[in-house]
C-alpha cells in the first residue's frame, strides 16, 4: 500500500496530478487547494490515501498527516466515499469543522456532491469526534485583528458562519478597520 510520495509534478489537470518518482508517474486525486500551490516540475510531498476498490485501484493526495486523517474521518460518515471527502477538503478544514461544531448543514450542503441530508447525518456523526485544536483558524490570523463582532455582524444579515470565514480567509493583511471588513466580504461573497 502506497502512503506517501515525493516526486515532481509532470501533469496536472482540475482534479488530479501525476508526480514523477523514479521515473514512474503516479496519479494522485488532491484537493484544489493543493493544487492551486504547485505549478509543473514543481517538486511535491503527500501523504497518500491509497483506495481499493474491486475493479480500481485510487490515490489521494495530502499536503499534512492531518488533512490525510480528516480525509478519513470523513470517509467513515455513510453517504461519504472518497471523492466527496476530497470535494470537502476542497474548502478549508476549520471552516468545515466550524460548520460541523455549529450545525450549519445549509453550507455544509453548498459543497459539490454533499446534498443536505448527507451534511445532516455528517453533522450527526462528526460533532463530536472532530478536534478543533489541529486546525487552528485559518485565514483569520491575529494580524488582522478580525473579532467576533465583526463575524456575527455579517452573520446577523443573514450570512452562515462557514460563508463568513470562507471569503474572509483571503483578506488583505493591511485591512483592519471592521468596516473595510465587511465592505471586502460584501464586495467577493
Amino acid at each position: 500500500m502506497i502512503s506517501y510520495l515525493k516526486g515532481n509534478l509532470i501533469y496536472k489537470d482540475q482534479k488530479k496530478i501525476t508526480i514523477n518518482v523514479n521515473n514512474i508517474g503516479y496519479l494522485v486525486s488532491v484537493p484544489t487547494q493543493t493544487l492551486a500551490q504547485y505549478q509543473i516540475s514543481d517538486e511535491i510531498e503527500l501523504f497518500i490515501h491509497t483506495h481499493v476498490r474491486e475493479d480500481q485501484i485510487s490515490l489521494f493526495g495530502f499536503q499534512s498527516i492531518e488533512e490525510l486523517e480528516f480525509f478519513k474521518t470523513l470517509t467513515t460518515v455513510s453517504g461519504i466515499g472518497p471523492k466527496v471527502a476530497l470535494e470537502i477538503l476542497s474548502v478549508p478544514i476549520n471552516i468545515v469543522k466550524n460548520a460541523i461544531i455549529s450545525e450549519d448543514s445549509k453550507s455544509l450542503s453548498k459543497i459539490p456532491g454533499l446534498g443536505k441530508k448527507i451534511a445532516e447525518r455528517m453533522i450527526l456523526e462528526l460533532k463530536n469526534k472532530i478536534d478543533l485544536i489541529t486546525f487552528p483558524e485559518a485565514g483569520l490570523n491575529s494580524n488582522q485583528n478580525l473579532n467576533e463582532d465583526v463575524i456575527q455582524a455579517l452573520v446577523n444579515l443573514g450570512y452562515s458562519q462557514f460563508e463568513v470565514k470562507k471569503v474572509l480567509q483571503n483578506i488583505k493583511e493591511d485591512i483592519k478597520d471592521p468596516e473595510e471588513v465587511i465592505r471586502y466580504f460584501l464586495k467577493n461573497v
